[in-house]
């Protein structure tokens, strides 16, 4: 089946969960189906609010003058969502569609590559691995330490904004903890828009608002960000990007997650920890990215 073009006001919005209010802990973001220290209940009631969340940054975006929206579902195993929770009214359902299932080529921004997109928004968004203060903050999983491209540190934001600008699209929306915004702006530029659902206090505790202001506040913001985008003249948040050639370093907890990466072609060992790599455009820095965090799961017991 041939897709038809998509309508150059188009908006990708990608979700992930520990930055949703009302979320602090691991066990209210792990799917209960994996065992560990979980909770189903938890997580079902973290769940619904990403999805109100990304419902809500949905409808803002279609305030704003998007015509359509994709909903990414960024998270974890990527099916979190709750289809039924996305109470749009009925005039809007039609505009908007949602992926979910993590076996996919731009992971937690697929959409991007489609025709007519013209802007990225992050809801529930984090702070990069070993920020003070920042619940939950980690990049990709538990092991990777630091990424840096082109000497600067970076998280999931900006793999996700690098990529994404590859295509074409800004990011002009961000939603999460204080100290992920915060970082986002600083790295992406002050022109992002920002909504901060909750202050954050350590890796496991924050201040949080009441849910259904957070998501009056992301509507507004999504609104916003999205209307600034599409003005004429185009957005004043600019394409995120680096210097290409890039070199890419990423650092692990362990080193026997370095000697397996290691191994691979193209990948140079740079220290105890570390591995390096060089990368001739963002698409290739992604995917390189990702094939590594795959090789670096490592039994660490023997």
């Amino acid at each position: 089946m041939t897709q038809e073009p998509q309508d150059p006001r188009t908006v990708v919005i990608s979700v992930d969960m520990e930055g949703v209010c009302g979320v602090s802990s691991w066990v209210q973001v792990s799917p209960p189906e994996f065992g560990g220290l979980v909770s189903g209940s938890e997580y079902e009631r973290a769940r619904l609010r990403m999805t109100q969340e990304a419902c809500a940054a949905a409808m803002g975006a279609l305030e704003g003058g998007a015509a359509n929206v994709l909903i990414a579902d960024s998270h974890d195993t990527m099916r979190n969502l709750i289809p039924e929770a996305l109470d749009l009214p009925e005039h809007w359902q039609e505009r908007v569609r949602f992926v979910s299932g993590g076996d996919r080529p731009l992971s937690m921004v697929q959409g991007v590559q489609e025709e007519g997109v013209a802007a990225l928004l992050l809801v529930g968004y984090h702070a990069r691995a070993g920020t003070p203060g920042a619940p939950l903050a980690h990049t990709w999983n538990g092991f990777i330490r630091d990424v840096r491209v082109g000497g600067q540190s970076t998280g999931e934001p900006g793999l996700n904004a690098l990529l994404a600008g590859h295509y074409g699209v800004p990011v002009v929306f961000v939603s999460g903890d204080d100290v992920a915004v915060a970082q986002v702006q600083a790295e992406l530029g002050e022109e992002v828009v920002g909504v901060a659902v909750k202050q954050g206090l350590s890796m496991f505790s924050a201040v949080h608002l009441h849910p259904e202001h957070a998501r009056r506040l992301i509507r507004a913001g999504a609104k916003e960000a999205v209307q600034r985008a599409l003005r004429p003249g185009g957005s004043a948040v600019q394409l995120y990007t680096t210097a290409w050639p890039a070199s890419v370093q990423l650092a692990f907890d362990h080193q026997a997650r370095a000697d397996q990466c290691e191994r691979v072609a193209g990948i140079t060992r740079v220290g105890p920890v570390e591995v390096a790599y060089t990368a001739q455009n963002a698409f290739e820095l992604f995917q390189t990215f990702r094939m590594l965090a795959k090789v670096a799961e490592v039994r660490l017991n023997g």
